[in-house]
Order: structure tokens, then sequence, then C-alpha cells
């Protein structure tokens, strides 16, 4: 098991990074009834990590007994059925899944697994917690019309279900659905509560861990606790005892993206657009978030580029991602930056060198 899995903080208390809002989500549980709760704050920060933790102090060690399903539907969409398949997380008390998964059809997901959710209500002996917790993974992708249906159901059966939202950016999440939620504000750990959290893991594992070594490993991470903790196991996999000035190796996906870069930069032709676009799909298909892999490329760019093609280069990855969240295939917007980012490149050596 990965570390980053092994050492989660199973419960509120024991939770090393936010414990103000731990205790505070665990006055919550304990002094009334949970109300819908919205957590956003970047990726790596804890947000799952805290709504696990609230999941086992509402309903115990059942809540961790969770089984993964594919969970097929069949949807009346007006004149035709729609067929979706979505992959869930659940236990006998809460369910989990990421609607956004479906595409433009995610607001057929929202709609029929909440009313679903919402006919099983568990029945307690003594009439307490009557209700059913759904986890809304990536909210924010989710469609205007899709959140504008979960806004009604919200309503409609806020008497059997719970809602926890879960999501990177609160400003692409409606008001609607903001205003009926206790919003919690998840902030990247700092450096030393992360240094913090990884001189545990050491602990925990039996190891030295020089000081100055976990300070770069922190300063590395971006304040990723996430990362953080996988780049310390990574590093003690290469090489230990660890020594304060140990290489802290970047990631592999980082390290195809920067060649990604290299070969844009080299050639720029139809051919090349063709290589780089393979590279860009494999990366896809392993998992990279597509906004993230735009921003790891732009900044891997901006390194190698000549200060008067920053700007224009800046404005058509903003202009490209914008057009990537409206979309639906992220492929084509990267694709589109890339022979973009070609052109104007070719262009600027052609008039500077002939």
């Amino acid at each position: 098991m990965l570390w980053v899995d092994k050492y989660r903080p199973k419960s509120l208390d024991k939770v090393i990074v936010h414990e103000d809002i731990a205790q505070n989500l665990k006055k919550l549980v304990t002094e009334q009834d949970c109300p819908h709760l919205l957590f956003y704050g970047p990726s790596g920060s804890g947000k799952k990590t805290l709504i696990m933790a609230l999941l086992k102090q509402i309903y115990g060690a059942s809540a961790e007994k969770v089984k993964v399903e594919n969970r097929a539907w069949k949807v009346d969409a007006g004149s035709r059925t729609i067929d979706l398949e979505l992959t869930t997380l659940s236990s006998t008390n809460h369910v989990e899944l990421t609607p956004s998964d479906a595409g433009f059809q995610d607001r057929y997901i929202v709609q029929e697994i909440i009313k679903e959710m919402a006919k099983n209500r568990p029945i307690d002996t003594k009439g307490k917690k009557g209700y059913k917790v759904l986890v809304l993974n990536e909210v924010d992708k989710l469609s205007r019309e899709a959140q504008h249906s979960l806004r009604r159901t919200m309503e409609k059966y806020s008497s059997s279900c719970r809602l926890i939202l879960c999501c990177n950016s609160s400003s692409k999440v409606t008001e609607a659905i903001k205003s009926r939620c206790l919003n919690v504000r998840i902030n990247a750990p700092s450096q030393e509560e992360i240094v913090k959290v990884l001189e545990f893991v050491a602990k925990k594992e039996s190891l030295q861990l020089p000081h100055g070594f976990a300070v770069r490993i922190a300063e590395k991470s971006n304040r990723s606790l996430r990362r953080a903790i996988l780049s310390l196991e990574t590093c003690r996999v290469q090489n230990y005892p660890f020594t304060d000035n140990q290489v802290i190796s970047p990631m592999d996906w980082e390290e195809y993206v920067a060649e990604i870069s290299t070969d844009m930069l080299r050639e720029q032709s139809p051919k090349s657009l063709f290589q780089v676009r393979g590279k860009v799909y494999e990366l896809l298909v392993n998992c990279i978030p597509p906004e993230v892999l735009l921003k790891r490329l732009l900044h891997e760019l901006l390194r190698k580029l000549d200060s008067e093609l920053k700007l224009e280069v800046c404005h058509w990855a903003a202009y490209y991602e914008h057009r990537m969240r409206l979309g639906q295939k992220a492929i084509f917007h990267i694709e589109a930056f890339v022979a973009k980012f070609m052109s104007i490149y070719k262009n600027f050596l052609i008039s500077t060198f002939g």
C-alpha cells in the first residue's frame, strides 16, 4: 500500500493538517443535524481525507466498508431512453461518484441517482441519522443544466439525503448551490505543515529523515501534500539512507511534458504536430487532467522562450483552456494550442533569422 493511503488519517481526531476545520466538523456532527457541505480547495490539500473522516464520525466503522461498482441506469430523456454507466464507491450509508464523467449527460446522472437514494432512506431505531450521504466529486466540472438539477433535488430530498460536494474551485459552482451548503475552504498546506507530516510518516516507517531534505521535498511539492508523500516514498526506493542534497526526481509525466515542449521547439511541421498529439493523448489516457497538462506544458515552454513571445503564448493558452472547459474532447483543444504555438514560433524564427 502506498504511504499516501497507509497514513491517511481515519478519524477527525487524527488529522494533522487542518486541525481547526476537523474539530469544527466534529462539533457540527455532534451538536446538530449535518447540513449540505461544499469542500473546495486546490488538488492535494486534503479535501477527500476530511470527507472520509467526517463520514466515519457520522456513521462509525461502517463508512469504511466500501465497494466499487459499475452502475448502469436507463434514463427517460423525453422522446428517448439513454443508457448511462458510472463507477460508484458505496457503503450502506453513503455513495461517492463523479457525475462529470458522464459528460454532457451529467444532469441525468444527478437527477436519477439522488432520486434513487432518497427512496432507500435508512431507518435508524433511535430516530437519528435517518439520511444517506451522497459525495459528489468535481462539482465545478458539472454543466449548468446539471447544477440547476442539483439545486432542485437538494431542496426536494433534503429530509432523506445530505450532499457533500467536492471541487477545486468554487468560482465555477453556481450561487444557488453555494447558498444551500455550508462552504468549507481547504487551503493548500504550508511548507511547515508538509514537513511535519513527512516527519510523521518517516517516524512511522522507522526512517531517518534529515530536516533539510524534508524541507526540499516540501518546496518541490508545490504545496500538495499528496505529491510530497509520494516524492518521499519515491526517494526511499531510489536511495536510502537519505542525504540533505539527495536528488528529488520530478514526476514521470512532468519529464514527458518537458520532452513534448522540446519537440515543439525543435520542429514545427505537420509531422511534429502528429507526434506531439500522440504523446499528449498518452498522458490523457493515463489520467493526467487536461487542464493540469496544459498548464504544465505552458510552464515548460515559458522557461525556454524569448520574452517577447511569452505574452502571446500565455494569451493563447488561456484561450484554449477556456475552450477546453466549454467543450468535450480535451485532446482537440490541446492539439489546437500546440498547432497555434508552432505557427507563432515558426513565424518568429523566420522574422528573426530569415
